[in-house]
């Protein structure tokens, strides 16, 4: 059974950094493309990163677009996201998965908390 663990979410002040990870089981991670999505209080989960399987083109939401940084590391079986110049509007709890119909069962995700 996969499954996907979420951590290194916390609180934080507006500008400040947090690095999230992602450590799959169940499966070979390096086959996947992997997303990391996050659904903030009354919103729908929304995309903000993927990675392709080794890692060359990614994908990120305008919104996140020079702030945050993913990478993986296959050998781990672990998803990253370096979250820099953080805002109140990233509040929200983070979760990743394999993207599209590869998608799996949701972990519990991580919450992270900007505070202005």
């Amino acid at each position: 059974q996969v499954q996907l663990v979420e951590s290194g979410g916390g609180l934080v002040q507006a500008g400040g950094s947090l690095r999230l990870s992602c450590v799959v089981s169940g499966t070979i991670f390096s086959l996947y493309v992997v997303g990391w999505y996050r659904q903030a209080p009354g919103k729908q989960r929304e995309l903000v990163a993927s990675i392709t399987r080794g890692g060359i083109t990614n994908y990120y939401a305008d919104s996140v677009k020079g702030r945050f940084t993913i990478s993986r590391d296959n050998a781990k079986n672990t998803a990253y996201l370096q979250m820099n110049s953080l805002k109140p509007e990233d509040t929200a709890v983070y979760y990743c998965n394999f993207l599209a119909d590869r998608a799996v069962s949701w972990g519990q995700g991580t919450q992270v908390t900007v505070s202005s």
